[in-house]
């Protein structure tokens, strides 16, 4: 970066990136940053193993992996060379970090609503039927054939990192697809691992791991919140699967999978803040301990482990696999025999073709059927590239590599398979990706960013000077503890901007959750006939746990209204019809959840403390009169 020029332009193209990444959930947008910050790391593994392996010093390679490594206890004592501390262990780990996420994402994340898993399901399952039919239909038989499972999975940090480099430049839904894909390849791989390539099964330890499993998910009904005894039991049950005879990344994903997520309840969020403040007047090392257990119990042990450990897989684990099972000796032939091998190609096929067809299949089917239909903003093309960056199996497939091949020859063919597959895969989505946006138009994909209804003083709900320069626009939930919060935040910023600032309320009631926020919100909307809008806005978010019908008649009375006329509005089609109104503009401004704020026309991602909101104001005066939304923002 050198020109103001050239400066300016990336650096937006940098911060909206990072701002469309903000609009996830903060568990995933952690996944994403870490797993796709990872790539660099990873790539340069694969590097160093496989110029290692070539070079004069590759009997070294060998020799490394080889050497064994013990931990003993007492009497108690676990040996493995360090390629099995690698593959069974730190493995482990890295399936016990995705068994964390699957759990958050299908108990209060994106993979909550079952409408929205219902087309990634069924690109997923495509994503490994068709790659293994293919698969099969090239490779030799004998212990070839029993190796399918090379071609099942996805690795999330490649991918992640590809699609960065040649995928759409806004890519936020199309993100969250294809993570929901990769949660459902990683089952089914750890499952495979499982079942098809584990050896001999000892009873009485397998016994032990399921008893530990059901341990493991009773603690949180105990209200065990610390993560220690969670950390323990897991690795004891993961002792017991490795001496069960079953790989160890069983263990990790069951383990992940087995801990509850939860979202911060309103009393927990609450009480953290109590003990905050305290431990602010009286900063004594008792007080300040007391807080920090409050925050910690405030956040489910699913998060802080996830927060913990995702770091640690995606800059340590991954890479140190990477090192140790890419390393593959091609002289002497090997290249040459691999890529005449009917093996090398079948993993490549599978892989990159068996992925493409089968992702872009399984989503076409699904939606032309109209079981359910693609996240918005994402288009086929979008589908037809992802699914071809999903053959980048790495991890997993080079995994199953070494556990699928006895015979080193073929597990070098099998492993150069991989290796091709990756470089192709690559190729074929950056294609995709332009043709789709050259042919079909099909060029970001993710939620609109900007408001799909303009602040209108005739409509909206203003508080402030009509023609004031600074606008913040908010969709909120009257039962929404945390919209209640953001008031707070509104009041610091008329006092900090005066006369300059105007702050817009619109309507979100988010009845799933919510089931008095359509009913408050109308009482709202009744109020404003007879000109108390603010006054039944503070009334509501106060007495947020007495929204039903005869509390809203009450706040009416308090406020001297014509109570008669108020409940005929309150059940006017009209009322209905303006809260409808405002969550049918929220639902075309991307808008997915309450509150959500807008700074000007353009979605505020990231915190809405007063500090934040206040330095995205400011920025507004600095826009050049004239710039272009695309330009400004």
């Amino acid at each position: 970066m050198n020109l103001r020029g050239k400066k300016t332009a990336d650096s937006q193209s940098q911060s909206r990136k990072g701002e469309l990444a903000a609009q996830l959930s903060a568990p995933v947008r952690a996944f994403m940053a870490t797993e796709a910050g990872s790539a660099g790391l990873l790539l340069a593994a694969v590097a160093v193993a496989l110029v290692w392996a070539n070079s004069p010093w590759s009997e070294a390679y060998t020799a490394l992996w080889a050497t064994d490594a013990s931990v003993t206890v007492g009497d108690a004592r676990l040996s493995m060379d360090l390629s099995h501390w690698v593959n069974d262990g730190l493995m482990a780990l890295f399936f016990f970090v995705i068994g964390l996420e699957v759990r958050y994402e299908v108990s209060v994340g994106s993979l909550n609503d079952r409408r929205r898993i219902v087309i990634p399901g069924l690109a997923g399952i495509g994503g490994m039927l068709v790659p293994v039919v293919l698969y099969l239909a090239i490779a030799p038989g004998g212990e070839a054939a029993r190796a399918w499972g090379v071609v099942i999975g996805t690795d999330t940090a490649f991918m992640l990192g590809a699609l960065a480099v040649v995928g759409p430049r806004f890519v936020t839904q199309l993100r969250v697809f294809l993570l929901a894909i990769t949660v459902i390849d990683d089952i089914v791989a750890v499952t495979v691992i499982g079942v098809v390539y584990s050896g001999s099964i000892n009873v009485p330890e397998l016994i032990a791991a399921l008893v530990l499993g059901v341990v493991l998910s009773a603690l949180t009904r105990f209200g065990v919140w610390r993560a220690a005894p969670y950390v323990l039991i897991v690795l004891v049950m993961w002792l017991a699967t490795l001496h069960a005879g079953l790989h160890a990344s069983i263990a990790g994903m069951l383990g992940g999978l087995l801990i509850p997520a939860r979202k911060p309840s309103r009393e927990g969020v609450e009480q953290a803040a109590r003990l905050f403040r305290a431990f602010r007047q009286s900063p004594l090392a008792d007080v300040g301990k007391t807080a920090r257990r409050g925050l910690q119990q405030a956040v489910s042990v699913n998060e802080r482990l996830q927060t913990v450990l995702h770091p640690w897989s995606s800059y340590l684990i991954v890479p140190v696999f990477a090192l140790a099972n890419a390393g593959v000796d091609l002289r002497d032939g090997v290249l040459t025999d691999a890529l005449g091998s009917s093996l090398t190609w079948a993993v490549v096929v599978g892989l990159v073709g068996g992925k493409l067809l089968g992702i872009w299949g399984g989503a076409a089917l699904g939606t032309r059927f109209g079981i359910g239909r693609l996240p918005t903003g994402v288009a086929p093309g979008h589908v037809l590239g992802g699914g071809a960056l999903s053959g980048l199996g790495f991890t997993v497939s080079l995994l199953i590599v070494g556990l699928a091949f006895q015979d080193p020859d073929a597990r070098a063919r099998a492993t150069v398979g991989v290796l091709l597959a990756a470089v192709f895969a690559t190729l074929a989505g950056w294609v995709v990706f332009r043709l789709a946006a050259r042919l079909k138009g099909q060029t970001d994909a993710d939620l609109p960013r900007y408001l799909d209804l303009p602040v209108d003083p005739k409509r909206d709900h203003i508080l402030g000077p009509a023609d004031a320069p600074l606008t913040l626009v908010e969709y909120g939930d009257f039962e929404c503890p945390f919209c209640a919060h953001a008031t707070g935040v509104t009041k610091e910023l008329r006092q900090r901007f005066g006369d300059r600032f105007r702050y817009v309320f619109r309507h979100l009631p988010l009845t799933d959750v919510h089931p008095h926020a359509e009913l408050a919100a109308r009482a709202a909307v009744a109020a404003e006939a007879q000109g108390r809008f603010w006054e039944m806005h503070d009334l509501l978010y106060q007495h947020q746990d007495e929204l039903e019908y005869e509390d809203t008649a009450g706040y009416a009375a308090d406020l001297g209204l014509d109570v008669e006329r108020f409940l005929r509005d309150l059940a006017a089609e009209e009322t209905a019809a303006r809260v409808r109104e405002d969550a049918a503009s929220a639902e075309a401004s991307g808008v997915r959840g309450a509150p959500t704020f807008f700074v000007g026309d353009r979605r505020h991602t990231g915190p809405y403390d007063a500090q934040s909101l206040a330095r995205e104001l400011e920025a507004l005066t600095d826009v050049p009169s004239g710039a272009t939304r695309e330009s400004s923002g």
